[in-house]
């Protein structure tokens, strides 16, 4: 019989060897994608909080909202002011829907002369706001917090990308930074749609200068439910992409796609409510002549710096203070754009922000909120970025800090409180 020979020892035993854990795709792009955008988001973060516990502290120590209406920037909470105005309009709409209308008020003054409606609110935001709310059991206003502050991590990530891309990582994660101390930045966490416009308009900015034409026509597109504003965007995107088409480097479907859908929210929602109300020119009658707010060529800018200039409040819709202010930032506008323009930066970046700012500065509304509806040119903040690399981080942590506990109140409090958002 022959004999079984012998396992010698040296032999490992590979039956006892148990396989490495091998990280799933989902893991490693997630760990990725906290390695590329963490340092910015957490910038934003944290420079937000400490603007915003700022501005609730102001809140608190002037307790002034406890004598206004809960509509009109009051409430029984300081809390409560972060749903007013504009935020009171988002429940609504959350809540009951629109009912588009034009009717008229006997004897109204000239540019009040029907009764305001929430279809000059686009839906997407507070569409969200509902979506939250089923999904989590919180209240509309808890709903319409969680989105804004969700959609203003999204937003610095977005600006990151898009400032990573021009100037490097460093200078990206200022820009987030900057963007939360930003003059009207206060709005960024209450119930405005604000904050989920802009993660729109920088992503959509992204793949437009990355050339990813069908993501850019699509986030342009939702971005097109979310406010009127977005028209600057989508003229942006589709004349970055009809340069394309004529370079022809990405081919001809992919830009174009880019161009026909990028339009389609904001036509389309405008096109519903001219349905609803009968009259196809209903959206812009709404804004005209129950908001009044419409494209007036600068002439209430105008008449707005002027009282300001002179030390007069003979302008519609006067506030001293946040009229200051924005002042203040229409003069260092220009400064702001040549800086821009000296970088170089991509056509959808510069047209963007340019129509922008035509727009703000070109329609009649409440002068002082000039700090709040310049949020979305976030390109302004890029010249700024780039200035501040050179430092180190423990010199920027203290430029940075102390513009955050002063954004408290010229971002926060003068806008909420002093003014109208």
């Amino acid at each position: 019989m022959n004999a079984i020979p012998a396992v010698s020892s040296d032999v490992p035993d590979q039956r006892s060897e148990e396989p490495a854990d091998v990280p799933h795709p989902w893991q490693e792009r997630t760990r990725a994608l906290v390695i590329r955008f963490g340092p910015a988001v957490w910038c934003y973060a944290v420079l937000k909080l400490i603007g915003f516990a700022v501005f609730m502290k102001l809140l608190s120590f002037a307790g002034d909202y406890a004598k206004k209406p809960p509509r009109f920037g009051g409430g029984a909470h300081a809390w409560d002011v972060l749903a007013s105005w504009d935020g009171w309009w988002y429940q609504q709409v959350a809540q009951f829907g629109y009912h588009p209308a034009l009717i008229p008020i006997p004897g109204g003054q000239p540019g009040f002369t029907i009764e305001q409606n929430s279809a000059a609110f686009f839906p997407l935001y507070p569409g969200l706001m509902r979506l939250t709310s089923d999904v989590t059991g919180l209240g509309l206003y808890g709903a319409g917090m969680l989105v804004s502050v969700l959609a203003s991590l999204f937003a610095a990530a977005g600006i990151y990308a898009v400032v990573d891309k021009l100037a490097g990582p460093r200078a990206g994660v200022i820009a987030a930074g900057i963007w939360a101390i930003a003059p009207g930045s206060g709005a960024e966490w209450a119930v405005y749609s604000d904050s989920l416009f802009v993660a729109l308009a920088a992503w959509a900015c992204y793949f437009t200068m990355t050339k990813q034409w069908v993501a850019a026509g699509v986030v342009t597109l939702v971005a097109g439910l979310n406010r009127p504003t977005a028209a600057a965007l989508i003229g942006a995107v589709g004349l970055a992409a009809l340069v394309e088409l004529y370079r022809r480097e990405s081919g001809v479907l992919r830009p174009l796609a880019a161009m026909l859908l990028a339009p389609l929210g904001l036509l389309g929602y405008v096109a519903w409510v001219g349905w609803r109300t009968g009259e196809w020119g209903g959206y812009f009658r709404i804004q005209h002549d129950a908001w009044l707010h419409y494209f007036d060529w600068g002439q209430g800018t105008w008449q707005a710096i002027r009282g300001v200039l002179l030390g007069r409040s003979d302008y519609p819709f006067a506030f001293p203070v946040p009229d200051l202010l924005a002042t203040l930032i229409v003069f260092s506008l220009p400064v702001l754009i040549v800086l821009l323009v000296r970088l170089r930066p991509p056509l959808v970046l510069t047209a963007y922000t340019l129509a922008t700012i035509v727009s703000v500065l070109g329609s009649l509304g409440i002068f002082g909120n000039v700090s709040r509806y310049l949020l979305p040119a976030f390109p302004l903040f890029i010249a700024l970025a780039v200035g501040m690399r050179k430092l180190s981080w423990p010199v920027l942590a203290a430029v940075l800090g102390t513009g955050a506990i002063a954004s408290g109140w010229y971002a926060g409090y003068v806008i909420f409180e002093l003014g109208v958002p």
